[in-house]
């Protein structure tokens, strides 16, 4: 019966994506660790087994899931961008959903009283500020500090195939957008990244935790993964994952990037550009209750295309093309930026480049040697051939 349930998860896999199995797939791997323990989660939607929640999948093997955690925008991935989100209880297990996001990011010694072991599996896309892999540090942590072994069930990172932009180095900047001093697109799977926080002794006050890292088998870094599920609801598509790193940076300036739309972090655009441009306007949504610039017509630019094209065209390197574009069609140009441009971008000297009228290359030049240096380092922990 044991096997026959195993073949029945696997069999469900993406046909798509048939030649990478993920570390949720390789239960023979890390069922052990489970065996007689009392388990807990810090899962989204994207924690799968072929097309079964791994929660769905973990109880039909028995093992004895006492509660989930649940990152930003929820345990069904649903939620607004930044919205707090409380407990609940998930209505298909009964299981209790504790948040750990909001005022209460950090699952602490009442959590995890009753737990043995913690489980870390969510589908990320390999930002700086792409806020699961602070998730990822600050379950670390909890598990350090309360003597709890980790398991992560590792992904592929569609945006693994590079390293770029600049590197996190004023600490002063530092939140929950951007916790370490790593560029904006990292590079690494989040079961490499928590090498690497344990590794580099990142974790708060030093500490390591125990970690188990199930590797993803038929991966490397230059693998063209499709993701089975979106990873939040305004990265509805590949074409929006891969301009993702570029795109971004709009949430740093008064500019509409699609939030609202059919095509976030696809489109960039403003009332005031040229009526003849690209129109769009942002409307309330589910994961957008208030999108910027809402019920307002905007006039730009629409950057989707196929997967394919969208990953070609940005060439392995963050694109500031699209940025400078848009801050030189700008009559106001003092408005243009707002102050959270420095923490996306990891510093405070990019806005004042483009201000400045730097070229791209010009401004890429400024990211080394950090990040030069960067790439030493990650290279001790990569897990996948490049």
């Amino acid at each position: 019966m044991y096997k026959f349930i195993l073949l029945l998860l696997l069999l469900y896999a993406s046909t798509a994506n048939a030649q990478v199995i993920t570390g949720a797939e390789r239960t023979t791997e890390y069922l052990p660790l489970l065996k007689g323990k009392r388990v807990a989660l810090l899962v989204n939607q994207t924690a799968t087994i072929g097309r079964t929640h791994l929660v769905d999948s973990l109880l039909k093997l028995h093992v004895k899931i006492l509660k989930i955690f649940s990152p930003e925008h929820g345990f069904r991935g649903n939620a607004d961008a930044g919205a707090k989100i409380g407990n609940s209880k998930d209505p298909g297990t009964g299981l209790p959903i504790v948040s750990l996001y909001g005022k209460h990011r950090k699952a602490d010694a009442a959590d995890l009283k009753d737990v043995d072991v913690l489980i870390f599996d969510i589908q990320d896309v390999g930002t700086r500020f792409y806020t699961y892999i602070s998730s990822l540090q600050e379950l670390m942590e909890s598990a350090a500090e309360n003597h709890k072994p980790l398991i992560v069930l590792d992904r592929p990172n569609p945006n693994g195939h590079y390293v770029d932009g600049p590197v996190l180095l004023d600490t002063t900047l530092r939140s929950f957008i951007g916790m370490q001093s790593i560029p904006i697109v990292h590079g690494m799977t989040v079961g490499e990244y928590a090498k690497m926080l344990n590794g580099e002794k990142w974790l708060k006050n030093g500490v390591q935790c125990k970690l188990t890292v199930i590797t993803c088998k038929k991966y490397d870094h230059h693998t063209f993964y499709q993701l089975p599920i979106a990873p939040s609801p305004n990265l509805p598509n590949m074409a929006a994952i891969y301009l993702y790193p570029s795109t971004c940076l709009f949430e740093g300036t008064v500019l509409s990037l699609g939030r609202g739309t059919n095509l976030p972090f696809q489109v960039f655009g403003h009332p005031s550009y040229p009526k003849d441009l690209f129109s769009f306007t942002p409307r309330a949504s589910t994961g957008n209750k208030n999108p910027v610039l809402k019920d307002t017509t905007c006039y730009g630019y629409n950057l989707t295309g196929t997967p394919e094209q969208a990953r070609a065209e940005m060439n392995g390197r963050i694109q500031l093309k699209w940025l400078i574009q848009a801050y030189n069609l700008f009559n106001d140009k003092e408005k243009f930026f707002t102050p959270f441009i420095n923490k996306l971008a990891g510093n405070r000297i990019l806005q004042q480049q483009i201000r400045q009228g730097l070229s791209e290359e010009e401004i890429r030049k400024s990211w080394e040697p950090a990040l030069s240096k960067f790439k030493i380092t990650r290279r001790k922990y990569l897990l996948y051939a490049e």
